[in-house]
């Protein structure tokens, strides 16, 4: 069996988390890109959401995380009793994410589902595949919000579609490797083609944002409804 060797270290991330609202029990905030949501197991990894909000919370603890270069919108509880009654509600799929991006090139379709199982491989890592025999269940819809020609420095032009993306399951990497599966990489992604194509080389960041979010506070009972804007 193929060891996983981890060499990845986060170069500095100076943005700061903003706390969008906070109460006795949880927190909401929005994550920049480029900030691990935990601390990695190399001392060089050490920063993270949770490594700057417990110096300010302590007891504070992950509900659910986004990737590295994702930015956007995380709940956070403030003891434990609120982590497994977010996490319930997480796993049992009554959790609300959508999520905004941009795709390189233009889709033909306005909305779909891709529904293609995404196993992890060791001898790949830190890439996920898609495999119909060892993958797990992933399912991904999508729904096109504008179609653009961006200008390039050089005068030329990008095609990119901006998109909403509603993940129904919650695989690792499942909306970057099921946007390559569709044809259309999410521009930025260095693991998944979204830093190919003529003019996409230089972007600086992964082009993904955890815009939409809704629960039901744990013990208010209220739903909530957060939203953020892509800063893309």
């Amino acid at each position: 069996m193929s060891t996983i060797i981890d060499t990845f270290v986060a170069p500095p991330c100076h943005d700061e988390i903003d706390i969008l609202y906070q109460d006795e029990h949880l927190l909401l905030i929005n994550k920049p890109s480029g900030l691990l949501s935990l601390s990695g197991k190399n001392p060089q990894n050490l920063d993270s959401v949770h490594h700057r909000l417990v110096k300010k919370f302590p007891g504070c603890t992950l509900v659910h995380r986004l990737d590295f270069g994702t930015s956007g919108l995380m709940v956070i509880a403030r003891n434990k009793v609120i982590n497994a009654a977010l996490c319930q509600q997480f796993s049992q799929r009554v959790v609300t994410k959508i999520y905004s991006a941009l795709l390189c090139g233009h889709l033909d379709n306005d909305e779909g589902m891709i529904d293609a199982a995404i196993a992890k491989d060791p001898a790949l890592f830190p890439l996920m595949s898609i495999c119909g025999v060892h993958g797990k269940p992933a399912r991904s819809r999508y729904r096109v919000i504008e179609r653009m020609n961006r200008e390039q420095e050089d005068g030329t032009f990008l095609a990119l579609t901006r998109v909403a993306l509603i993940p129904e399951t919650g695989r690792t990497h499942q909306l970057r490797i099921h946007c390559q599966q569709l044809g259309h990489p999410i521009l930025g992604c260095d693991l998944y083609g979204g830093l190919l194509l003529p003019g996409t080389e230089q972007t600086p960041r992964l082009m993904l944002h955890a815009s939409e979010l809704d629960f039901v506070h744990p013990v208010s009972g209220e739903r909530v409804c957060a939203r953020h804007t892509p800063p893309f």
